[in-house]
């Protein structure tokens, strides 16, 4: 029994840990069940396929045909007049020495004489196996490979920005709730320095040593806080839900693990000129004007001859008679008119490219100008990170001087209540500077390849 109870607390302690997620482990979960993701990662999926199939390109076509029909007559039709086949002196000759003949075989041989019909391949059968092997295509085949290669490539950069997307997104949703759980905790802290203060007012009151008005001014201080505690609690709620969904959780009742307490270092900046070419966005571009180049090259292939060699076995019986051949070729396929329309196709791909090459270098700029913006704002928000920290120190200070002040009867209750709330702000600053800080770090390693 006690080892049971034993092997049920594990259980119930695995069960509460694994409710208890970290910002890598929920992006991780994103990345599974993002259908963002699962769309890019087919897309992979289909672009391997697709260059598989065009590597089959280089090896022979082999094709078998069967054919087999009964006509309603011959498809072959002629007549043969023996007398158009023997000369006239010869006709002669036999027609003297036919007149010697007796009479039964003369009716014979006239009737050998009278034209002939002849009918044939009324039905049959033929069968073959052809295997072609082409020499040049123009170099499309292998142009084409290549292009199929690219379209690979850029649709793994397409899953990799739609993964930093997600993992950017997962990021937001994380900090946000976890802004929203420290302002959860800042805002116990402060009921409790409320309940505190209200209990002396309260007494400070029945001794007749504070005004009424104090202990009002108490109270609607406490209200306004369970106000903000009710907006917090629906806050953290939903966004709790949301990141759920988009990491594809079953349930929304988990915690997150972050520390609001460590010491924050200031992200190092990088070459933006050398980051450059390692982000997807850039290396996405030169595919496509790499692509564009191969597109040139496919539209010159199709206005060059093609070579091709191949062998054949064929099988028929179309005379009555079973026949089987094989044999070799070589074929040479030269487009002539072809040129007119091909020569403005090759001027249109020769444009694209252009077009390509003039993209990739104004986006290049404009990645770069989003390299040192999000290098400004990261610090940025590490210097109001900062400034929230001294804040805190700051109103903290103020708050103890103010509280010993109203105790010995030199300030105001308005004046304690707006130090306590000054208190609350800077925590609540301190804590939206915190979440900001490291957002700003993941759009700036996104923004720079990493």
């Amino acid at each position: 029994m006690k080892k049971i109870l034993i092997f049920l607390a594990l259980l119930t302690s695995f069960a509460a840990s694994a409710q208890t997620f970290t910002v890598q482990q929920l992006v991780d979960s994103a990345l599974l069940n993002q259908a963002s993701v699962k769309r890019a990662r087919l897309g992979v999926e289909a672009a391997q396929q697709q260059r598989k199939e065009l590597f089959t390109k280089f090896f022979p076509t082999v094709s078998a045909t069967g054919l087999w029909f009964n006509a309603n007559q011959g498809m072959a039709k002629m007549e043969i007049d023996p007398k158009a086949m023997i000369p006239e002196q010869l006709q002669q000759t036999m027609a003297q020495f036919a007149q010697m003949l007796p009479a039964e075989v003369m009716g014979t041989l006239g009737a050998l004489g009278n034209p002939i019909s002849l009918s044939m391949m009324k039905n049959g059968t033929i069968g073959s196996v052809m295997a072609v092997q082409p020499v040049f295509a123009g170099c499309m085949i292998i142009n084409g490979n290549k292009l199929a290669r690219v379209g690979s490539e850029a649709s793994e950069l397409q899953l990799r920005m739609s993964e930093n997307e997600v993992e950017k997104k997962v990021e937001q949703y994380f900090w946000q709730l976890a802004s929203l759980q420290e302002k959860m905790k800042t805002i116990a802290v402060v009921e409790e320095m409320l309940a505190n203060i209200c209990k002396d007012v309260k007494v400070a009151v029945q001794a007749g040593v504070t005004m009424r008005n104090d202990l009002l001014q108490v109270q609607l201080r406490q209200n306004e806080v369970e106000s903000q505690k009710v907006k917090l609690q629906n806050g953290i709620a939903l966004v709790r839900m949301m990141l759920a969904q988009y990491c594809g959780l079953a349930d929304d009742q988990f915690q997150i693990a972050y520390d609001t307490t460590e010491s924050i270092l200031m992200a190092q900046r990088r070459d933006h000129q050398q980051a450059l070419a390692n982000t997807p966005e850039y290396q996405l571009l030169e595919k496509q004007v790499e692509a564009a180049q191969l597109q040139k090259k496919m539209a010159i292939g199709q206005n060059l001859p093609t070579v091709a060699v191949g062998a054949g076995y064929t099988y028929h019986n179309l005379l009555d008679r079973d026949h089987t051949f094989g044999m070799i070729f070589a074929s040479v396929s030269v487009p002539i008119s072809g040129w007119w329309g091909g020569s403005h196709a090759i001027k249109r791909k020769n444009i694209e490219l252009l077009q390509a090459k003039e993209q990739l270098d104004d986006n290049a700029q404009l990645l770069k100008i989003r390299m040192q913006k999000s290098w400004n704002d990261v610090e940025e928000a590490y210097q109001q990170l900062d400034i929230a920290k001294r804040s805190i120190e700051q109103a903290e200070e103020n708050l103890r001087l103010n509280r010993n002040f109203y105790q010995a009867g030199t300030c105001t209750m308005s004046d304690l209540l707006q130090a306590q709330l000054l208190y609350q702000q800077a925590s609540d600053q301190y804590t939206d500077a915190f979440a900001e800080y490291h957002n700003k770090v993941i759009e700036y390693r996104q923004a720079v390849g990493e």
